[in-house]
């Protein structure tokens, strides 16, 4: 396999619902691992996610995991996802499916760089952005 780079959320015992909403928008395969698949996992954490990986049919790859009770989460402000191309009935409907439920904080609408280009907070507090690249004339 070749390298590759891809966002990697954390989340305070809401993984399994964020990767299950991610895939309803994005589709593909999820495989979801919890803490209670090993030995010496404590019960109170046993149903939440260790690693969780989606891989789309657009090849997008995202993990997430819940972080363990003793680490301190900010969802949302210390990452952001960009999805950018050039199919845009693809990338209206990522965009409005993130939003739905979540807080636009930049509309997506037509930039001064010719781009459409709009960023939300989804309803799990992950920041996205998404540019529809322009034809060129």
């Amino acid at each position: 396999m070749a390298s590759r780079l891809n966002p990697y959320i954390n989340f305070d015992g809401t993984a399994r619902q964020a990767l299950e909403f991610y895939r309803d928008v994005f589709g593909g395969e999820l495989l979801l691992t919890t803490f209670g698949q090993f030995p010496g996992a404590d019960a109170a954490d046993a149903e939440k996610i260790m690693h969780g990986q989606l891989e789309t049919p657009s090849g997008y790859t995202l993990m997430a995991a819940d972080t363990p009770p003793d680490w301190e989460i900010r969802p949302g402000n210390t990452m952001t996802i960009s999805l950018s191309g050039d199919d845009a009935a693809e990338l209206h409907g990522y965009w409005e499916r993130l939003a739905e439920g979540g807080t636009i904080t930049i509309p997506l609408e037509k930039q001064m760089w010719g781009d459409e280009f709009g960023q939300c907070l989804d309803r799990f507090g992950v920041s996205w952005m998404v540019n529809i690249t322009q034809p060129q004339s």
